[in-house]
């Protein structure tokens, strides 16, 4: 199908999972860490306190989305987006309003939760299921929600810094999420069930079956994908929180490295697309050997990088790793263990992504407060990306057969 024409006859379901990803942003790390200089100001806390509040909250968020992320299998995406979004909403004025660190915790579980937990895996879920023959497109499209909302709101929000109080921009956050949910009413009025979705397109997983969560546990290849999982998210979600500390170290200005955020997105829209169509043309299987590498070289750019210049590049190559992220491993689980239970099994994948995202900035703060530097870090994050790669690679190969029963 034409990419027109796929674009104009499912108009509506694309946009809500775009405007689904694109509200996940609140509880996304690099929104939340542009105000970390405020929130450690406020309340007296080292970059290692901070990071440990932020680990232990979003921990928290992770072991609830075993059994929440579920519920994409049993309620329409509809119902869920209103609830998933009243939560966030009141996430965000909860940080404009928290007294003290220890409150800060809950507050970060809640954002985490809401935000880059549940509404990022709606949106995953909805279009993975929605879709079969053209499922990379639909999440490439999904997917510029993520990278759309990181090119605008940090730039935006960062100059509202200068004239409105960090907790007042918390508040306007939940205006913008609150303003979300008629939207998303009105695109998915015609929705259709997770159950009869299912049915209509079944898609099938290795061995010519569905497979249950406790099934996908017991198979080797899910655990050799984990390290996978964990990468991306907790090193990407580092190299973002720590983004003030990062631009102190190398002397740069945090304007202009923010600024920078459009390169990063334009690099991770092209990449995004282009992993969709490969999905589509050739499966995920194929791709899976080399998503690592963008995020292993560009750790490497940036730990060396002197200029702003070269921060730049290192962003870009960043970004080709983060659009791949965006559509390989959501059309993997699809591709390998079929629709029937995709919600439950994602569900489990989302919780060690957002683990993964909690492991990142407690360990790169913890290292920090010891004298080791972020970018000092990031040489020992390029290598971890390419083992990681080698143990995805070993599992697509060895299960390749079993994936054949599939057609």
């Amino acid at each position: 199908m034409p990419w027109v024409s796929f674009l104009r006859e499912n108009a509506a379901f694309l946009f809500a999972g775009f405007l689904f990803a694109f509200t996940s942003s609140y509880g996304q790390t690099y929104f939340i860490s542009l105000f970390a200089g405020e929130i450690r100001g406020e309340f007296g806390l080292t970059d290692g306190q901070w990071g440990g509040i932020y680990t232990l909250g979003t921990t928290l968020s992770a072991i609830a989305m075993i059994g929440a992320g579920v519920l994409t299998d049993r309620f329409r995406a509809r119902t869920l987006a209103i609830w998933i979004s009243i939560g966030l909403a009141l996430a965000c004025l909860a940080l404009a309003s928290v007294p003290n660190a220890v409150v800060l915790i809950a507050v970060i579980f809640a954002l985490r939760f809401f935000g880059q937990g549940m509404m990022s895996q709606l949106s995953a879920v909805s279009m993975a299921r929605w879709f079969v023959a053209t499922r990379g497109r639909a999440l490439s499209v999904a997917s510029m929600g993520f990278s759309v909302a990181q090119a605008i709101l940090p730039v935006i929000f960062v100059a509202l810094l200068g004239v409105i109080a960090w907790r007042g921009l918390w508040v306007l956050a939940a205006v913008l999420v609150l303003i979300t949910i008629p939207v998303q009413r009105r695109l998915l009025r015609l929705e259709r069930t997770p159950s009869s979705m299912a049915e209509a397109n079944q898609a099938l997983g290795m061995g010519g079956k569905h497979w249950t969560r406790g099934q996908v546990l017991r198979s080797p290849l899910f655990w050799l994908m984990v390290p996978a999982l964990l990468g991306p998210p907790a090193w990407g979600t580092a190299l973002f929180f720590q983004q003030v500390h990062l631009t102190e170290v190398k002397g740069w200005d945090l304007v202009s490295f923010v600024a920078l955020m459009p390169l990063f997105t334009g690099a991770a829209i092209g990449a995004t697309f282009a992993s969709g169509g490969a999905i589509d043309r050739f499966g995920a299987r194929r791709l899976i050997p080399f998503y690592m590498l963008p995020f292993a070289l560009s750790f490497l750019i940036l730990a060396f990088a002197q200029t702003i210049g070269h921060a730049a590049i290192g962003l870009a190559v960043f970004g080709i790793g983060q659009g791949m992220q965006a559509t390989i491993p959501a059309s993997f689980w699809a591709e390998y263990f079929g629709t029937r239970h995709l919600g439950s099994i994602k569900a489990i994948a989302a919780a060690i992504m957002v683990f993964g995202s909690a492991i990142g900035p407690g360990v790169s703060g913890a290292l920090i407060d010891f004298g080791i530097t972020f970018p000092e870090q990031m040489i020992s994050i390029a290598v971890y990306f390419l083992l990681a790669g080698l143990c995805a690679t070993v599992g697509v190969i060895r299960f390749r057969s079993a994936l054949a029963m599939a057609t």
